[in-house]
């Protein structure tokens, strides 16, 4: 059997701010961390461990200060923005503890917003994507409701289903579950367990809850810049 390259690869990633100055400080010491399709990670740690600082690296929205990050096979630290964007844009998802969902906007065309890309208006084959991502999280009912007339819940399903948009191979989700109750946090989790399952889509979970995080193929620890397997 051959051996699949992984999804995400973490080689030594140091991240210091404010680079020279009186207060400057290491947050990440010499992460490595490899993440196979199809795997789902929980990762956890108090406040101020370096979760944040690790999940944005990931996600392409900061740069380590040292090391190599690969997405996808494609080795980023040294692309510009605009690559970094393109890249960032189709093969990583994200879900956060808020579901940023635009207000004025309905449930199918927030989950169309990633497709959009350089187009400037929404078209029929982004609707019927949008309409199949709803279907496969229970919410073909509501697509066409104002976001803001669904429940949390359902609002975080929304939000599960534009992460998916562009057939992401990773997804990273920051707390996910943290603003729902326990029923709409099990359905939530349940949603992206099955997605990982289905469609072979790597996840990382950030999350402070111990009983999802046991649900999880395996676990990180961040404790204080480092990781803990």
């Amino acid at each position: 059997m051959s051996i699949q390259p992984p999804v995400l690869d973490l080689r030594g990633i140091v991240k210091t701010f404010n680079v020279g100055q009186p207060n400057e400080t290491e947050v990440l010491h010499g992460i490595d961390l490899t993440l196979q399709a199809g795997e789902f990670c929980s990762v956890i740690g108090p406040s101020g461990s370096g979760k944040s600082t690790l999940l944005n690296i990931v996600g392409l929205l900061d740069r380590p200060t040292r090391g190599t990050l690969a997405v996808c096979q494609q080795e980023t630290t040294t692309l510009d923005d605009r690559a970094l964007t393109q890249l960032r844009g189709h093969s990583i998802g994200f879900v956060f503890q808020y579901h940023h969902l635009i207000s004025a906007f309905s449930a199918i065309e927030n989950v169309m917003m990633p497709m959009v890309g350089d187009a400037t208006l929404f078209n029929d084959a982004m609707r019927e994507r949008a309409a199949a991502l709803l279907e496969s999280v229970g919410l073909t009912r509501w697509k066409n409701s104002p976001s803001t007339q669904l429940s949390g819940g359902q609002q975080q399903r929304v939000a599960v289903a534009r992460a998916l948009a562009m057939k992401p191979s990773l997804i990273l989700a920051d707390e996910p579950t943290g603003n729902l109750d326990t029923k709409s946090a099990s359905a939530v989790f349940d949603l992206l367990l099955s997605v990982s399952r289905e469609q072979a889509t790597s996840v990382l979970f950030v999350t402070h809850n111990a009983a999802l995080s046991a649900r999880c193929d395996r676990t990180i620890e961040v404790v204080d810049g480092r990781l803990r397997s």
